[in-house]
């Protein structure tokens, strides 16, 4: 399944022309607020009609305007979740996910909806109301009537802005599960760093209306050029495996192809495969000969891939093995340690920049 988008929109003074591709898992729509986003969400999902431009999902044409095709929205199968759950509130959560299956328009299939439940955990909520149940939970009962209504793409519109950090914790597990199994490509929208960077498979960063960069999210994640309002969070991703914990120090084991890693302890059992995010780039140190006496607990060797100037500031991307691990520091560093590209370097990370809420559960294999 995939869905390919290009569009033009224009509204008062602000102009939409963006186009991008998606397949398979989850494609994050990333950008400062007013970049674009929500609306093109709603073009996506019919809420609005470009002036011109060409939307396609599963091979389905919804939008031609060189056509004169339009499809309404009931007759997209495009499940949309909003910031709010908008369930509703007479209703039990039964009657409110059998919505899903009414609007469905597909032939009835028995196996979904306990499928459904299952994967988000929402068999022992079916026989209470909305009011009873925490955001978290009536955001998982969102997505299940999104996905009971046999969509063939799922758009999910800042879904954990309104929740606390705790009902962020208890329902990413839930979408990082949707991402993997349900088999729907899902477009998610979000200016929130964390949550892409440990959901996405791919990024499309917005910027006043124009896709600044589209790609792998291990690949644009690192770049801190392409957000400015999130550059301080600019780093990098890598695909690790759970090796073991040790009690007394609380460190958790982490081994992939850039080497090995501890981190602040998880509760995952070996042989776990997480994506890992190493942030900021700024806290990363870069060092010419292996360091010694350090309280930092990670040395990963490698050598400089790329060196991107910004000013006094200059991003190094350094392949540790295969993996790129991305740094930011001063060109006068640059210059004194000699780095160019090739040079040997050690990237030193502190045990306490990896931040357990950028570190997600991945389905694919390591490479170690």
């Amino acid at each position: 399944m995939s869905i390919q988008v290009d569009v033009h929109l224009r509204r008062g003074a602000f102009a939409l022309e963006a186009a991008f591709q998606a397949g398979p898992g989850l494609t994050a729509l990333f950008g400062r607020s007013g970049s674009g986003k929500t609306t093109l969400i709603d073009l996506i999902a019919g809420l609005a009609r470009p002036d011109r431009g060409r939307i396609v999902a599963d091979g389905a044409t919804l939008v031609d305007t060189a056509a004169g095709v339009f499809l309404p929205p009931h007759r997209r199968r495009v499940g949309v979740v909003f910031q709010d759950a908008r369930l509703f509130p007479h209703l039990s959560v039964r009657s409110n996910l059998g919505f899903g299956r009414v609007f469905a328009r597909q032939p009835r299939d028995p196996a979904a909806f306990p499928a459904v439940i299952e994967m988000l955990g929402i068999g022992h909520l079916l026989d209470r109301r909305p009011e009873g149940l925490s955001g978290g939970e009536r955001q998982r009962v969102a997505i299940g009537r999104a996905l009971l209504a046999r969509p063939r793409l799922l758009l999910m519109d800042e879904p954990l802005a309104a929740l606390d950090e705790a009902r962020k914790a208890e329902i990413l597990p839930y979408i990082e599960r949707l991402r993997d199994e349900a088999g729907v490509p899902i477009v998610y929208v979000s200016h929130a760093v964390s949550e892409v960077a440990r959901l996405a498979t791919t990024v499309t960063v917005l910027e006043a209306g124009r896709v600044a960069a589209s790609g792998p999210a291990e690949a644009i994640l690192r770049r801190a050029d392409l957000v400015p309002i999130h550059e301080a969070e600019a780093g990098a991703l890598l695909d690790m495996v759970v090796e073991g914990s040790d009690p007394e120090t609380g460190l958790t084991r982490l081994a992939g192809l850039a080497g090995r890693l501890l981190v602040p302890g998880l509760t995952r059992t070996p042989g776990t495969r997480l994506r890992v995010r190493v942030l900021p780039a700024r806290d990363v140190l870069v060092a010419t000969e292996r360091p010694r006496g350090l309280s930092a607990r990670n040395v990963l060797s490698g050598e400089v891939a790329a060196l991107t100037v910004s000013g006094s500031e200059v991003s190094v991307e350094i392949n540790c093995n295969g993996a790129i691990l991305a740094a930011r520091i001063t060109a006068a560093a640059v210059r004194e340690l000699g780095l160019a590209p090739g040079s040997p370097v050690h990237a030193v990370i502190k045990s306490a920049a990896f931040d357990p809420a950028g570190i997600g559960l991945l389905r694919r294999p390591v490479e170690i």
